[in-house]
């Protein structure tokens, strides 16, 4: 039994035989020396070819190098772990800031009897227009600005326990389309030049509360990410005239072996230079630059792909999944050439109850070291239900 749990078996030389035993390796030699060659190339095709790389893999989109070691990924854990909860949540909370009737305490603001989605202004946000316009001067080199801007909450749904991968297919594709529109709206705004969507769900994504919400950042600069991004696919479009997400999609789908489910309009793999375990992309097959652009004839159809992903995650170990998930879109004006928008979930899990940490790597370093494989896992992602709904939980991670 080799020390992944998996058991091994090989013939032996043991002197401990009887001799019926004998007489039938002698019988059957050929026989099993064949099977235990063929059980042999199979751990190695298993271990070596999806379970052990280990290599440092290009983001293309990041340009960067990802430390793929799946050769770490059973190593011993002595600290502490997140634990799940089984107790099923209600409906209605009369402590929650975001049900219907009640008051949201930091602003004092009541929600409305709402029955679908709710957007509001955040009451603590990040970004403002209530910043202070003049902030003190800082000495020397440094410099600020003011931290305005606009921040947002999307609620998914008026019920309590329900979170995006809880909704039905026309409940989502409302949320998508309240994506579009408050994109669309925000990027018209003076002064703005990226509106940033995202969710972060569970207590080890930021978000204590269980109630479904995303976040809607409206920002007079690029978030850094997209910077990097809007550069590598402008550079990749000027040297073959592609869309270089269109030609990830299109090495994952020639691949196959880290594809999650895909229809006519959309497609959704764990991609090859995963930073994180369940890192997964969702993305159109069309090359579309932000998320209002995705036309109405391809939504439902990108959204039910994205639902499978979010289903999968859940259903991997039976509860609900935390992630931070992220609408890439380019910034607003246009003129970024090859820019192709898509949905990306990152979990912050290696395995049941165990986090992914930054360590000096990833924070000192600036590079992520990734302690399995993306085919691996994108193996036990397919395995997971794609229509499960798992209910969330009293406490869920």
């Amino acid at each position: 039994q080799a020390e992944d749990g998996i058991r091994y078996h090989c013939v032996t030389g043991s002197s401990d035989v009887c001799s019926s035993d004998l007489s039938f390796f002698r019988c059957g030699g050929v026989l099993l020396r064949v099977f235990f060659l063929l059980n042999t190339a199979l751990y190695l095709f298993v271990k070596q070819g999806v379970g052990m790389a280990w290599e440092q893999r290009w983001h293309p989109l990041r340009e960067e190098w990802v430390v793929v070691s799946g050769h770490r990924d059973n190593r011993p854990w002595q600290g502490d772990v997140v634990k799940g909860a089984q107790e099923e949540l209600p409906e209605y909370s009369p402590t929650c800031e975001l049900c219907p009737g009640n008051v949201r305490p930091r602003s004092g603001a009541r929600n409305g009897a709402y029955t679908s989605v709710m957007v509001f202004d955040h009451d603590c946000p990040c970004v403002g227009p209530q910043a202070p316009t003049v902030p003190p001067k800082p000495p020397g080199i440094y410099r600020s600005i003011p931290a305005v801007g606009f921040s947002r909450v999307l609620v998914y749904s008026p019920r309590h326990n329900c979170g995006l991968a809880q909704l039905s297919l026309p409940q989502a594709v409302e949320v998508f389309q309240t994506w579009q529109r408050e994109h669309r709206e925000l990027s018209s705004r003076s002064g703005v030049k990226q509106v940033l969507i995202f969710e972060n769900r569970g207590t080890v994504a930021g978000y204590p509360s269980p109630h479904g919400c995303c976040e809607i950042l409206a920002t007079p600069f690029v978030w850094k990410t997209t910077e990097i991004e809007v550069e590598s696919c402008a550079r990749h479009y000027a040297a073959t005239g592609r869309a270089l997400l269109q030609d990830i999609v299109a090495e994952e789908l020639r691949d196959g072996r880290r594809v999650l489910d895909q229809s006519s309009s959309a497609v959704s793999f764990v991609p090859f230079f995963a930073r994180l375990p369940y890192e997964v992309y969702v993305c159109p097959r069309r090359t579309y630059a932000t998320v209002d652009e995705v036309s109405p004839e391809e939504v439902e159809a990108l959204v039910g792909v994205l639902l499978a992903a979010l289903r999968r995650l859940d259903s991997l170990w039976g509860q609900p999944m935390p992630y931070v998930l992220m609408l890439h879109s380019a910034p607003t004006g246009g003129g970024c050439a090859g820019f192709h928008f898509y949905v990306q979930v990152v979990p912050p899990m290696r395995k049941p109850g165990l986090m992914k940490f930054f360590g000096g790597p990833e924070m000192g370093g600036g590079n992520i070291t990734n302690d399995t494989t993306p085919e691996l896992k994108a193996a036990e992602l397919r395995a997971a239900s794609p229509s499960a709904k798992v209910p969330i939980s009293v406490g869920s991670t």
